[in-house]
């Protein structure tokens, strides 16, 4: 994997995670709109609505990169839409990150011919 591959995974791993709290934090924020007089609806959902851009453009440019099936780059489109699924996607890009380093190093000490 490349310098440019690598960044593009870390970029989508970093963001994932807050954007997933974004979401859940509009998601609470909706709720006590409608319960109490706190409105942080419209703060949340600018937060929440420029992490989300971010994800996807990170997302694609993951995709790009890497050259994933389609099926492995929906289900990181779907995890983005998902409540909490920004959690299980970082989770999955860094066990990713981690399994292409341990590959790259074996390569380089001539363990694995791949």
């Amino acid at each position: 994997m490349d310098i440019k591959t690598a960044s593009a995974l870390r970029r989508l791993r970093l963001v994932s995670a807050p954007e997933a709290v974004s979401f859940l934090l509009l998601l609470v924020c909706s709720v006590l709109k409608r319960t109490t007089s706190f409105d942080g609806v419209m703060v949340m959902g600018i937060v929440h609505g420029v992490l989300f851009i971010l994800y996807v453009v990170f997302w694609l440019d993951a995709w790009s990169r890497t050259k994933w099936q389609f099926k492995t780059a929906a289900l990181y489109f779907v995890l983005s839409v998902l409540p909490t699924g920004g959690f299980f996607a970082e989770r999955k890009l860094k066990r990713e990150a981690e399994a292409s380093v341990i590959a790259a190093r074996a390569r380089r000490e001539g363990v694995v011919n791949a």
